[in-house]
């Protein structure tokens, strides 16, 4: 069962608003590290020491951010996120002792939004925290502007909606984040540090890598046909531009 602690000394103020972190991790020491990571991120968090509870609680406590450890007694870290995932577009950052290229691609493909790597730094995990519970809150706050319409692709900016002949697609943040910011400068091609710089803030690894993995599924779920793109194209070498919208 996830429990909610309020800080004894709280830098954040502790507030009806103020932001709730979700920490999933079955090991009652790095659940304390992270509170203390995050003290001047919010002051309200939610504990779950089992993937079970933590997905339970991802969708009954409605947290700004869940951080997510890989190495859970009932669950396989990667299965937690992506159920997380399928209920809800709250933002992952996930917390791993695990290096591979291919566990963060994996990863990411289940929906994390960050990855960080233990033993961690308390003021990375604070600034990545502090970063993704920022960007949820700019594009759910949406674009003062009018529904973008791509052939039989609509994207609402102000209620965050996608959807192809009015059946609604489902965006992770990231992926959201990733199609504002291509939409931004529409018609424009932007380089993939140019896109990385807008969405993440801060080097992760290889930006072309990580970038092509979500530019993919981006793909798979608001082109008509992923394997020739209409709307994100791709120049070889340089980045991605939306097609001019019309």
């Amino acid at each position: 069962m996830a429990t909610q602690t309020d800080f004894a000394m709280p830098k954040a103020a502790v507030t009806p608003d103020a932001d709730l972190v979700l920490v999933i991790d079955d090991e009652p020491q790095i659940r304390r590290a992270v509170r203390d990571a995050l003290r001047d991120v919010t002051a309200k968090v939610d504990e779950a020491a089992n993937g079970a509870d933590g997905v339970s609680a991802a969708t009954s406590g409605r947290p700004d951010l869940v951080v997510l450890d890989l190495g859970l007694p009932d669950m396989a870290g990667v299965e937690v996120c992506r159920e997380i995932r399928r209920r809800s577009a709250v933002p992952i950052i996930v917390l791993s002792a695990r290096h591979s290229e291919h566990e963060k691609v994996d990863l990411l493909n289940a929906g994390a939004d960050d990855y960080v790597t233990k033993p961690f730094s308390v003021l990375e995990l604070a600034a990545r925290a502090k970063a993704q519970i920022r960007r949820a809150k700019t594009f759910a706050a949406g674009a003062n502007t009018a529904p973008v319409v791509i052939g039989s692709l609509v994207i609402d900016t102000i209620n965050r909606r996608v959807s192809r002949d009015d059946v609604a697609i489902h965006l992770t943040p990231i992926e959201w984040q990733i199609l504002a910011t291509l939409l931004s400068a529409a018609g424009r091609t932007l380089t993939h540090q140019q896109i990385f710089d807008a969405v993440w803030d801060r080097e992760f690894g290889s930006p072309q890598q990580y970038l092509r993995v979500h530019i993919t599924n981006l793909r798979r779920k608001i082109e008509a046909d992923p394997a020739t793109p209409q709307i994100i194209i791709t120049e070889p070498g340089v980045g991605y531009r939306v097609e001019q919208p019309r």
